[in-house]
């Protein structure tokens, strides 16, 4: 049977999501765990490739198991195996052909700035601690121009597919902003029909030099139609990032 999983994870001591030999990742480390479980082969698919460090809320992913598979045990044995670091919060059976990245329509990921003076040590992990006073306001008005169809080459790194050919960084974006959870944390979330490789990160650090008044809010607009990766200075570090949710039809 086709079976989907909503997985969560703190991406700190992992080199992203993808199963890469040789170092520790999210994919490998699940991979193993349900293969041992399921006393068979597993190939996963997830609906978006983290990179090393970043964190994931509902993380989804789909791979085949025996029909009499019995998932309620299958979750309760992985989560025994890599919890608290990688949890499987559902396990269910899924339609036939179902698949975790091609089927998605929209993924959400959410970027959390602790923005105070005095650090936290229990948001370390998960927030960028930044000190300087950010304008909450500037950075909204500068976030709307991402929103839309675009070529974000200007915030992404370059790949390429198999044959060499480069790949298009032409995305949908549905929605971008920022709010405030509480006084000093902020939360910036930006949905899109999918992400190029350090896209969310550059588009943060970009909107956080709008922010501290490094540059005007217009410049936003600016930088994204130039499509110069070199016009992006500042990458927000990966720990404050977080895929937060993926959307299907």
């Amino acid at each position: 049977m086709r079976v989907r999983a909503t997985v969560a994870y703190d991406g700190g001591s992992f080199h992203g999501f993808a199963v890469n030999d040789g170092v520790r990742t999210i994919g490998g480390d699940l991979t193993e765990a349900l293969s041992r479980c399921l006393r068979q082969p597993v190939d996963l698919t997830c609906a978006g490739r983290t990179d090393t460090g970043v964190h994931a809320w509902r993380q989804v992913v789909s791979f085949d198991a025996p029909g009499d598979a019995d998932l309620l045990r299958v979750r309760t044995a992985v989560n025994r195996m890599l919890a608290p670091g990688i949890v499987v919060r559902a396990l269910e059976a899924a339609p036939d052909g179902f698949d975790a990245r091609f089927d998605a329509t929209s993924r959400t990921y959410r970027y959390t700035i602790l923005n105070r003076d005095v650090p936290d040590p229990f948001l370390a992990a998960t927030a960028w601690h930044y000190p300087r006073v950010l304008d909450v306001d500037k950075m909204n008005a500068a976030a709307a121009a991402v929103v839309g169809e675009h070529d974000f080459t200007s915030f992404c790194r370059r790949q390429h597919a198999a044959n060499g050919a480069e790949k298009s960084r032409v995305r949908v974006v549905y929605r971008a902003g920022w709010h405030t959870a509480d006084q000093d944390l902020l939360r910036f979330e930006i949905e899109a029909s999918s992400f190029c490789q350090q896209m969310v990160r550059s588009i943060t650090g970009a909107l956080v030099d709008i922010g501290v008044g490094r540059r005007r809010p217009e410049a936003m607009a600016a930088i994204l139609a130039a499509r110069d990766r070199s016009r992006v200075g500042n990458l927000a570090p990966p720990h404050g990032l977080c895929l937060w949710s993926v959307s299907y039809v």
